[in-house]
């Protein structure tokens, strides 16, 4: 009896191949791949958000509509925040409808892949081990960090200067950085930028060309306080987070905030600490279970504290781009202090709402998938390389908004940066 297999050779071989690579890509364990929400499954889920793009409830929103055939650009579709009084008793409420605007941004995809040689005939000869079995898992890191990342870096709108090997993404000096960041890296908008002054966050100030900041400025439980507030104060805050399955959301809304690791360690250092690790997996039953709530989290007043991957770090005399107008992407730029020395960095802090960065995916032509593995044989095949490569691009979500009156800000839509000073270990990485 013939078995259902795909064979060696099969035109549908790559296909499979590269359907399993993004699977696993789009699933890995990262604390930004669990702020993705899940796709549309459904006729009215669909009608929600108009495209084939995941939830807008969640702080990454991913387009993974294959059908765009040309073309090196995806379109995302969202809807436009409306404002509208409700019409009295008997009087005339038809033709009085408000209307929706409906807006769309176009995000630019580009192909990035990362090669890697796993030897030749003697190479099998002499190693004590295969690698080419070692070569896949290798690449497939150093695929995902690069995403992960790329997205820290577009959500805060800096690079910063913390570079190490561990680093997928140069700093924003090297030549090749605006192409492996595919889409322009923007500075926060005035509105969405903000700085720690003391107990308390303010709008991000420069003061004789250099940013506000003290090396007391640091993260903390007060500055937490002070984020909830804000949000709880401005018209049009970054959207609230809505996990799928928490039964609370609407009740008790949730925004993310990502900390670098110097970050959290400060604010790990308040005797309540523990308290807060467990008001997160409290909620953590409320709503599934979400992988969010995995890992260093804590909970308070709202928001969710987690470790991001890398700092986005700026140290002693390093330059610091911002939008000094809100009605204005005009980008200045200040430096750190002089004073900071050694002892002391800027790093930002992500306070993350929903449809904060938008990640577009497009097919390629290995297999009609935005990912796939290649092996090459040359030199007669005696020697191989093997790689990884992904059809990609991100892009904050950023919109002209409407404030009342006609007056139009710049908005970052679901994103605040919030800097604060962070003691670090010696010179910069």
């Amino acid at each position: 009896m013939t078995k259902t297999v795909v064979g060696a050779g099969s035109p549908n071989a790559q296909f499979v191949q590269a359907a399993g690579l993004f699977a696993q890509s789009m699933q890995r364990n990262s604390t930004l791949n669990r702020m993705v929400g899940k796709m549309p499954s459904s006729e009215g889920e669909v009608n929600q958000v108009l495209r084939k793009q995941t939830s807008t409830d969640m702080p990454i929103v991913r387009t993974v509509d294959l059908s765009r055939g040309k073309g090196d650009e995806v379109e995302f579709h969202f809807v436009q925040p409306v404002g509208a009084y409700p019409i009295m008793g008997s009087r005339m409420a038809e033709g009085k409808g408000t209307g929706i605007s409906l807006d769309k941004a176009r995000v630019r995809v580009n192909q990035a892949r990362f090669p890697i040689d796993v030897g030749d005939t003697m190479t099998d000869i002499r190693s004590p081990v295969d690698f080419r079995k070692i070569g896949r898992p290798i690449a497939q890191s150093l695929m995902d960090a690069y995403q992960d990342q790329s997205m820290l870096v577009h959500l805060a709108g800096a690079r910063g200067f913390h570079d190490n090997i561990e680093w997928r993404l140069p700093t924003a000096d090297h030549a090749d950085f605006a192409e492996m960041a595919i889409n322009e890296v923007k500075a926060p908008t005035a509105n969405r930028h903000f700085v720690a002054d003391g107990d308390a966050i303010k709008p991000f100030t420069v003061v004789g060309g250099e940013i506000d900041l003290q090396t007391t400025d640091l993260l903390d439980m007060d500055i937490v306080d002070s984020v909830r507030t804000v949000i709880e104060s401005i018209a049009l805050p970054p959207p609230a987070i809505k996990i799928p399955g928490d039964k609370v959301a609407e009740d008790s809304p949730l925004r993310c905030l990502l900390v670098s690791p110097a970050q959290y360690h400060a604010f790990a250092q308040d005797p309540n600490f523990r308290q807060f690790q467990a008001n997160a997996l409290a909620r953590a039953s409320k709503a599934e279970n979400h992988p969010l709530f995995l890992g260093e989290v804590g909970l308070w007043n709202g928001v969710l504290i987690c470790k991001m991957p890398k700092p986005i770090r700026f140290y002693a005399g390093d330059t610091i781009r911002y939008c000094a107008s809100k009605t204005s992407e005009t980008e200045s730029s200040c430096v750190v202090p002089a004073g900071f020395g050694t002892t002391h960095a800027v790093d930002r802090a992500l306070l993350l709402g929903g449809q904060a960065l938008a990640q577009a995916f497009a097919s390629s032509r290995h297999g009609g998938m935005p990912f796939f593995w290649k092996e090459k044989g040359f030199d007669h095949d005696d020697k191989m390389e093997l790689l990884i490569g992904a059809i990609q691009g991100l892009a904050k979500v950023r919109w002209l908004v409407d404030q009342g009156g006609g007056t139009k800000h710049f908005t970052d839509h679901g994103v605040f940066a919030i800097d604060t000073a962070v003691p670090i270990i010696g010179a910069r990485q």
